[in-house]
């Protein structure tokens, strides 16, 4: 079944009209770079445990297992770039569609592909801090000690962590933003995030609650589609691109 061409319209109406409109996006944003999602059918969390390679307390005790699941992904979005996702809301905010991007993704896509605004919630994979004295360093520099020694460790002997979110620590302060710019918002674009994780996922009822209409953009259901003014169900780049020649063709209209 194809994408249906009445709710592209209503999603380009609603945008059009907004004044202050947020994206929220999830792993799903980045899967046709060729970034690996974590919970869906066929998602890293169906192979790998968790609490093992991605909590706080197993980066302490096993530090190993972590930067061995961790240093092939920061490869992969090392290698990765921008899709028609990115680039679509990226071209929103030029155009004064869109604030801004708040993303669950720690691969800096939306940055690539020219977004300008960009609350990182669950960190970022450009650099690492020791846990030991607080220096910092670049992701090339983690990779390539944890592919020498197998763990990357600072000169004062601390682990350095990659500047991500892991379990069983809290939000960047980029969070903090979000809610505050999503409680403002009058229109929510949700793109690729099955909105099960919390907080994050928390965002969309607050959007709602404050007034914002939503429109979620995914290609299984989520769990806040009951919220939403306009549910776009399908790939996400061809919803991407639909979008965007519909709202090229009003161009020319006007």
């Amino acid at each position: 079944m194809g994408i249906e061409p009445g709710a592209v319209r209503r999603a380009t109406s609603l945008l059009r009209e907004a004044r202050n409109a947020w994206a929220l996006t999830g792993a799903g944003v980045s899967t046709p770079s060729g970034i690996p999602d974590f919970r869906g059918p066929a998602g890293l969390w169906t192979k790998y445990d968790p609490e093992r390679v991605s909590s706080i307390e197993g980066f302490r005790s096993d530090p190993r297992s972590f930067y061995s699941f961790w240093v092939w992904r920061f490869e992969r979005m090392r290698q990765a770039r921008p899709n028609p996702v990115h680039e679509l809301l990226a071209w929103l905010e030029t155009r004064g569609l869109l604030q801004g991007v708040i993303t669950q993704n720690i691969d800096g896509l939306h940055q690539a592909a020219g977004s300008r605004r960009v609350l990182e919630v669950h960190g970022h994979a450009r650099t690492g801090t020791c846990l030991g004295c607080g220096k910092k360093y670049p992701l090339e520099w983690i990779a390539d000690r944890a592919r020498q020694t197998g763990v990357a460790r600072c000169e004062c002997g601390g682990l350095v962590k990659p500047d991500v979110v892991l379990f069983g620590e809290q939000l960047s302060s980029d969070f903090q933003v979000a809610e505050q710019e999503v409680g403002k918002a009058d229109l929510l674009l949700v793109m690729g995030t099955s909105l099960t994780v919390w907080p994050v996922a928390g965002l969309v009822p607050r959007a709602a609650s404050a007034g914002a209409r939503i429109i979620i953009a995914n290609g299984e259901p989520t769990a806040y589609d009951s919220l939403a003014d306009v549910i776009l169900r399908g790939d996400l780049v061809e919803i991407a691109q639909a979008l965007r020649r519909e709202l090229e063709v009003q161009d020319a209209r006007a």
